[in-house]
């Protein structure tokens, strides 16, 4: 396969550009229990979660998103000052995964997408001016790891199938295209808007607080969608997740792709004059010193 060019990679610079593979690559690798590393790569873990992980793990919980999200994870910036990513968080004071079990993984069946993919490395490039995203696959080999020397090949497209990688790479496009279109466009976009970036995080990472957000009378009086559309997007939580990515589009780059009520603008600075007017006659009978601010940097301060 043709190597990248690594200015078209829309990650931080590395020193090492990847040796990319097609999905007919045989590889030689086997995981399984009773192997010299077992649990090994959960001792000491660094998972980037996508918005279908959360979605998979805080239902194989039985937890809200906001639950899920506080108990097993952590933020950190794609880029500085820019969207946010997801990090499974390890054990109090050490470094293993908080669902590692002697006899293996506790939730094994709905593991993170990094976790399954592993030995082998999802790479989604998009060009500056290319329309589409493109994958392609790299082979990790760490020294740990002794599932390299077990005797089983088995190609990268059907590794990918035993793992149950393709509904999480299908679910998972949405989002992956949108950390590839920020990184790439840089500053031509300018940077996003604090309420933008808590959109993001909200419609990508807090499904069920996302959920109550489009549910609200506020979201039908800006977007024009009919029953029967609010109805299929409200239907699945994969649905929601995908309308939740267009969303996102359309408020960070400018896609249109949600149609907008032609009234909406017009009635949204109404209300904003109209609550103004009644802050200011508030403010007024109020002395200075009893006023305190608001936190300008609340996560979820997305209000109309």
């Amino acid at each position: 396969m043709e190597q990248p060019d690594i200015n078209d990679i829309p990650f931080p610079l590395s020193p090492v550009v990847p040796n990319l593979v097609e999905g007919d690559k045989v590889i030689q690798f086997q995981c399984r229990k009773g192997i010299e590393c077992w649990n090994a790569c959960c001792s000491n873990i660094d998972i980037t979660l996508t918005p279908y992980d959360v979605l998979r793990l805080k239902n194989r919980l039985n937890m809200s998103s906001g639950e899920f999200l506080l108990q097993y994870t952590l933020p950190y910036e794609l880029e500085p000052g820019g969207i946010a990513g997801l990090k499974l968080k390890p054990v109090e004071g050490g470094s293993a995964c908080q669902f590692m079990r002697p006899e293996g993984c506790s939730v094994y069946e709905d593991r993170p997408t990094s976790c399954r993919y592993y030995p082998i490395a999802l790479l989604s490039m998009r060009k500056q001016h290319a329309t589409t995203d493109t994958a392609a696959y790299a082979v990790v080999q760490e020294a740990h790891c002794k599932g390299h020397n077990e005797p089983r090949s088995i190609t990268v497209d059907a590794y990918r199938k035993e793992q149950g990688v393709e509904i999480y790479d299908e679910l998972g496009r949405g989002w992956r295209q949108l950390v590839l279109k920020k990184k790439s466009a840089g500053p031509t976009i300018g940077k996003p808007s604090d309420r933008s970036l808590q959109l993001f995080f909200m419609a990508c990472y807090d499904l069920d607080r996302f959920r109550q957000f489009v549910e609200h009378s506020s979201f039908r009086e800006v977007y024009d969608l009919d029953d029967a559309e609010m109805a299929q997007i409200l239907g699945s939580e994969a649905e929601l997740m995908q309308f939740g990515f267009r969303l996102i589009r359309q408020v960070m780059f400018s896609e249109p792709s949600i149609p907008m009520k032609a009234d909406a603008l017009d009635k949204r600075l109404s209300r904003k004059t109209e609550r103004e007017a009644v802050m200011d006659e508030i403010a007024a009978k109020v002395p200075p010193e009893a006023i305190t601010r608001v936190d300008p940097n609340d996560k979820y301060g997305i209000q109309d």
